[in-house]
């Protein structure tokens, strides 16, 4: 066992696993937490379920990542998804694999993952410093040299690993001093954005929490299309949100930073084409002359979004099918196959699943997780700028990054 000093600071996933893992190989690893305890943000991930991988082949799993899952390949060759996989069943967390390969604890509960990080941290003889954060990083001859707490304290160290996380979910505790801390240090900051956010709509429909499910989007700039696969969307007081939209959000904002609008249209009936759905009307209106249409439409759409679509159609819900102009039924079929909203802006990035951008892959050496320009300085999790779609992606890399990130720390 080395004697290597090593301090991490920040025990999200990524953290932890560092010192984990960087404890395999010294026994002098201290880990700082400004929280109270740790892993707040974990433990609400999956809805509090603890998304934790994705079963899926190496290639499937970078290329959920928006335009930098390439650096991520030798973090991933040293711990992946199986590796995490066989990391929490062999200390007794079950796990299942779930629709879309997402892998989640058989429990259901996200505090079962915290568990296992903070046993085994127990377990390595891992110091914990919690409820008090970071000041400095002390810096000679352009390596490191120890940490400054917020309450003077200095601990001295020959590695510095930064786990901070990024600046979603600002509850948690993500507030970016550590993105901050690395400008200020020389790193470049690729621009902070939100990932996996929900989108404002400039219309404001009465449809608060109304799920749509087997629903396709077409997002448009008026020059680029992006057409979603088939999935679910759902309605929020200030615009929409849901696996389709969270998806899809991170290139929508970078489209909105371009454009003052984005054009969606909801195919609310993707299985059935327009002449279909003229097929479907014209029968219900001869088998139902004397009903509504609005009672008519609730065989084709949720209760809820009834009285909306018509109003947004301009057809008096009250009029009886045998009544309906063709023109009307136009309008009805047009809607169906493409129901507009206007997206003016995502949600600010405090309220973002994830942080996109952050520190520079460009001033990090993938194969070590170090830093390119301070010797000693390692940096792992969200803080840096790589970010993946939803499906326990994005948990993997900080996993996997930490892993990295403690063992180069101790070894190098």
């Amino acid at each position: 066992m080395q004697t290597k000093r090593i301090v991490v600071v920040g025990a999200g996933p990524a953290g932890i696993m560092a010192a984990i893992r960087a404890s395999a190989f010294s026994s002098d690893v201290t880990l700082v937490e400004k929280n109270p305890s740790l892993g707040k943000k974990l433990l609400l991930s999956g809805k509090g379920r603890s998304n934790l991988t994705n079963a899926c082949d190496l290639q499937s799993f970078l290329a959920q990542f928006s335009g930098n899952g390439e650096f991520l390949r030798d973090a991933f060759k040293k711990f992946f998804n199986q590796d995490l996989i066989a990391f929490f069943e062999k200390r007794g967390l079950r796990l299942r694999v779930e629709r879309q390969l997402r892998v989640f604890p058989a429990t259901d509960r996200a505090a079962g993952v915290i568990e296992v990080l903070k046993k085994e941290l127990l377990k390595h003889k891992v110091k914990l410093i919690c409820g008090l954060g970071m000041k400095d990083i002390i810096i000679r001859d352009n390596s490191v040299k120890g940490v400054v707490l917020k309450d003077g304290k200095i601990i001295t160290a020959d590695k510095v690993i930064l786990a901070t996380g990024g600046v979603s979910y600002k509850f948690t505790g993500s507030s970016g001093e550590g993105i901050e801390l690395a400008r200020r240090l020389g790193h470049r900051i690729t621009p902070l954005r939100p990932g996996l956010v929900p989108l404002e709509t400039r219309q404001r429909y009465p449809l608060q929490g109304l799920a749509l499910k087997n629903i396709r989007l077409r997002f448009s700039d008026g020059q680029k299309h992006i057409v979603s696969e088939i999935g679910e969307l759902l309605f929020t007081h200030r615009g929409i949100s849901g696996p389709l939209v969270l998806s899809l959000s991170g290139r929508i904002t970078d489209w909105l930073q371009e454009k003052k609008a984005v054009r969606l249209e909801i195919d609310l009936k993707p299985a059935l084409s327009p002449q279909q759905l003229e097929a479907r009307l014209m029968r219900e209106f001869k088998l139902n002359p004397a009903k509504s249409i609005k009672n008519i439409m609730q065989n084709l759409l949720p209760l809820s979004l009834c009285p909306v679509f018509l109003k947004i159609a301009g057809i008096d819900p009250l009029k009886k099918a045998s009544y309906i102009t063709q023109n009307e039924r136009r309008q009805i079929i047009l809607l169906l196959k493409a129901l507009r909203l206007d997206i003016i802006k995502p949600l600010p990035i405090e309220e973002a699943m994830v942080t996109r951008g952050g520190v520079s892959l460009k001033d990090i050496n993938p194969r070590s997780m170090e830093s390119r320009l301070i010797r000693g300085l390692y940096f792992c999790g969200e803080m840096i700028d790589v970010d993946a779609d939803t499906g326990g992606f994005n948990l993997q890399a900080a996993f996997s990054t930490g892993y990295l990130a403690g063992e180069s720390a101790a070894l190098n």
